[in-house]
């Protein structure tokens, strides 16, 4: 986790909400009462955000007391407390809403991956998250991914080459595309992988013959499992493997059998469903 980055999105989201002023409370509510609230779980889920909850109260005010009883990727009930926490009011009231929202997003997309990756435990094949986020929230549903039991593949356009389609199409074809990446990454001394899409058996054994020594991965886009065992068999472990397109809860074992190395689904995000969790104040 990128501290700064996360810095940086929870001053950007708190000063999207509050704005010139948190009037609801400035008006009634005196600047030095203190108060105390409780994370209330009202639906069960693989629990995600407690330690960014965490961070954005420690940001607003770092003096507050924050009693933890459940971790990132616990599986909670209904009626659990997953932490409490003593502070300002003001401060409690402040970040009431972007906690709620943190973490009922990322536990929405922990629940989901979780389920999907119960689907393959018993297969070697991990799950891959995709670049289907939403824009300035990647790190905290990247986040959730991973605590669910998935895998982070590339975080943005930066930390690998992906050469999909649209690239291969503009470029001219698989080979010249392969050639001119993995010349780019001599020549600009990059750590970083390189993965070409494939879209037929033809490309797989075109990736096969003039990829050799400069592509790490081969995905089979929108292959059924039975053609992507056959390409497989092309492949002989010559690069990492990855299925893409077309994968649900229904078919994800299938896939799984096949032997196949990564499987990315961008349903984990994008299809994930929020939680129901609430934000309520202790009143003595």
């Amino acid at each position: 986790m990128n501290l700064n980055h996360l810095a940086t999105l929870i001053n950007n989201a708190l000063q999207e909400d509050i704005g010139s002023g948190d009037y609801s409370t400035l008006c009634c509510i005196e600047a030095t009462k203190k108060g105390k609230a409780v994370l209330k779980i009202k639906q069960d889920c693989v629990l995600a955000g407690v330690d960014i909850a965490m961070q954005i109260f420690n940001q607003v005010e770092p003096t507050n007391i924050f009693h933890q009883y459940k971790n990132d990727g616990d599986k909670v009930v209904f009626g659990e407390i997953a932490f409490e926490v003593e502070a300002s009011i003001h401060t409690i009231l402040k970040c009431e809403r972007l906690v709620l929202n943190t973490m009922q997003r990322m536990s929405g997309i922990a629940t989901l991956t979780n389920t999907f990756t119960d689907k393959i435990k018993n297969y070697k094949t991990k799950l891959l998250d995709t670049r289907k986020t939403t824009p300035n929230f990647r790190l905290l549903e990247k986040e959730a991914v991973r605590i669910g039991g998935g895998t982070n593949h590339r975080f943005g356009l930066y930390d690998m080459i992906m050469l999909k389609d649209n690239h291969i199409d503009y470029c001219g074809g698989i080979e010249k595309a392969i050639n001119k990446a993995f010349q780019y990454v001599q020549d600009n001394k990059l750590n970083i992988k390189i993965e070409i899409e494939t879209r037929t058996i033809e490309d797989v054994k075109l990736v096969c013959e003039t990829g050799k020594g400069k592509v790490d991965r081969l995905m089979l886009d929108n292959f059924p499992p039975a053609q992507i065992k056959q390409a497989l068999d092309i492949i002989n472990h010559q690069f990492e493997t990855e299925a893409s397109g077309g994968i649900t809860l229904d078919n994800i074992e299938s896939y799984a059998a096949t032997g196949i190395d990564f499987i990315s689904v961008g349903a984990l995000i994008h299809q994930a469903k929020s939680v129901d969790l609430s934000l309520k104040a202790l009143i003595s």
